[in-house]
């Protein structure tokens, strides 16, 4: 690995401006991020405080240039079976197109068999066609119609 290969770990709280900031460095998250950092911390020490939820970044001495959340989901159905979901990619827009994303994903994809899942899944808004090439390049099938109910 040289030098200035990004490093992928678990988020910090220091972090969570940079993810915020990857959050809105996206045409759709421009429009849907915009709450004080405070609630961004709060939501970041509920999920760090959850064994089975991990924000990773990739982090280029310093910088986050990339990151996600992984989930670990214990379950019942297909023999009890854990699944990973994973959600909040992210690639920092200047860095797209150089293999972060690839490897973001494939890291996690390893941690999710070695944490003992079975299945890896996700969901991606139905506007981001290049996203859902990516994640069909990777082996992922779109095999599922997903559903979400806003509660606000």
């Amino acid at each position: 690995m040289s030098a200035d290969e990004p490093v992928l770990r678990p988020a910090r709280r220091e972090d969570v401006p940079a993810l915020v900031q990857l959050f809105t460095d996206d045409e759709l998250g421009r429009t849907r991020e915009s709450a004080p950092l405070a609630t961004y911390l709060t939501a970041f020490e509920a999920i760090e405080a959850d064994p089975n939820n991990t924000v990773y970044v990739l982090d280029s001495g310093g910088e986050i240039v990339g990151c996600a959340q992984l989930t670990i989901i214990p379950g019942l159905g297909r023999r009890g079976m854990k699944r990973a979901l994973i959600e909040a990619v992210r690639v920092a827009s200047r860095r797209r197109g150089r293999g972060l994303g690839r490897r973001l994903i494939g890291d996690l994809v390893a941690i999710a068999r070695e944490r003992g899942c079975g299945m890896v899944q996700l969901t991606s808004d139905k506007r981001r066609t290049e996203a859902h090439r990516f994640y069909g390049a990777l082996g992922f099938v779109a095999s599922h119609e997903g559903f979400k109910l806003a509660l606000d």
